[in-house]
């Protein structure tokens, strides 16, 4: 095998040919009980004004604020309680001079009422067999009273295609009658894990070989980016086989995700692979540490993800460009969102190519901490579990000191501006 020379292209430019790849997906729509993290295929418009009446915001009396412009403490004025309406009953009385109406939150605003008193600012007794309140203030007209679609207006754009469902979003859904919502549907990837030495999840250890975690890995990304991960299964380390396991699986897939076998060894075989379908290879080496050698390419408009076989260079292929394909794909934030922390500890590796470190944020009194975890290896491992953040330390730089401000990219937290383009 030829030993093919790659030269590394910056991050930002490895995002953005990926990002000239955009895959449309279709809509379905499926019940409101299923959407949590789907992503809207359709902008959620309010059908009503919120709230749909005037409604009262307390516990209290609905009264005409004319009534009291004579009021103060040393000289009350008396009105009489002509009836009481709890939530979702509406007044049988129009209020008339001198009455007033009990009113629970969220009641409608009976006719001819003008404002809500609060219970502990009026005094309740009886007179004789009248319920009757004392008002020692003033109230203006409009006071407490929660006004027909001051929080939404009939037509307005609630939540915009794109969006992720939250319980937030469900809460809307519901308020407006969406019991069925159209969302994107999920793209199919495809997953292919390379490499004689693997052994399935539930094999002893032998000599010589590892049990296969990336596949498992990606997996889990791909469905906790929004994706549908369709394990392959193995490639052993055979050109012709590995060729015709691919091939065959791209017509049932949207994009594929392949780890291992993009380096330059003897048995990696996936550049040549790649060449042989036909795909173009939008890059095959990034300026990054770890996962220099993720490789993709492009093939009658699917892309072929190819990841390093080491784990947590793995990890870092699939949260950069994997993610890149499945949330624009959506029309979906497609970033991990970056903000800036501060160095728990010394971190005095040189950076001769961005570094993305495997990281653990912590939120302090003195502001956003942020602490390496575990070996700073591509091979690592353990590294992954406990992160929830990459650090990212430029290309070129001799280490950096516990203290140092850095830039972080939270892996719970999506965005849509390009963290790579500054």
């Amino acid at each position: 095998m030829v030993v093919e020379r790659r030269k590394p292209i910056q991050i930002a430019e490895a995002v953005n040919r990926v990002l000239d790849h955009p895959m449309e997906s279709p809509s379905e729509e499926i019940h409101i009980e299923r959407s949590l993290n789907r992503i809207l295929a359709e902008d959620i418009v309010a059908d009503h004004d919120v709230p749909p009446f005037d409604r009262s915001p307390y516990d209290g009396f609905a009264l005409r604020a004319e009534d009291t412009q004579a009021a103060s403490s040393s000289s009350p004025v008396l009105l009489e309680v002509i009836e009481e309406i709890g939530a979702g009953q509406v007044a049988q009385s129009e209020l008339a001079e001198g009455q007033a109406i009990r009113i629970m939150t969220g009641a409608a605003i009976p006719s001819g009422a003008t404002a809500v008193s609060m219970f502990e600012v009026v005094k309740e007794f009886h007179q004789g067999d009248r319920n009757m309140i004392e008002v020692g203030r003033t109230f203006k007209a409009g006071q407490n009273i929660a006004r027909q679609g001051e929080d939404t207006e009939k037509g307005t754009v609630l939540i915009e295609k794109g969006t992720k469902i939250t319980p937030g979003v469900t809460a809307l859904l519901a308020t407006f009658g969406y019991r069925y919502v159209n969302v994107v549907q999920k793209p199919r990837i495809g997953i292919f894990a390379t490499g004689t030495e693997l052994l399935d999840i539930e094999d002893p250890l032998e000599p010589g070989k590892i049990r296969n975690s990336n596949a498992y890995m990606i997996a889990a990304q791909i469905r906790n980016i929004g994706g549908e991960p369709v394990y392959l299964g193995t490639l052993a380390d055979d050109f012709n086989s590995c060729f015709e396991a691919v091939s065959s699986a791209l017509s049932d897939i949207d994009a594929l995700v392949t780890t291992g076998g993009v380096s330059v060894g003897d048995y990696d075989y996936l550049p040549a692979i790649y060449e042989k379908l036909g795909a173009t290879t939008l890059f095959n080496k990034v300026a990054m540490r770890p996962g220099s050698v993720t490789t993709v390419a492009e093939l009658n408009g699917k892309l072929l993800f190819g990841l390093s076989g080491n784990p947590s260079a793995c990890f870092v292929g699939g949260e950069l460009f994997v993610r890149l394909f499945i949330r624009s794909s959506a029309g979906s934030k497609p970033f991990l969102a970056k903000t800036k922390a501060r160095l728990a500890t010394d971190f005095p590796k040189p950076n001769p190519f961005t570094r993305l470190v495997r990281s653990k944020v912590s939120y302090t009194q003195e502001g956003i901490l942020v602490t390496p975890t575990g070996l700073d290896k591509s091979s690592s491992v353990t590294s992954i579990a406990e992160a929830d953040a990459f650090t990212m330390l430029p290309g070129g730089t001799r280490g950096y000191m516990a203290g140092d401000e850095v830039d972080i990219l939270l892996f719970h937290s999506e965005s849509d501006v390009n963290p790579w383009s500054d």
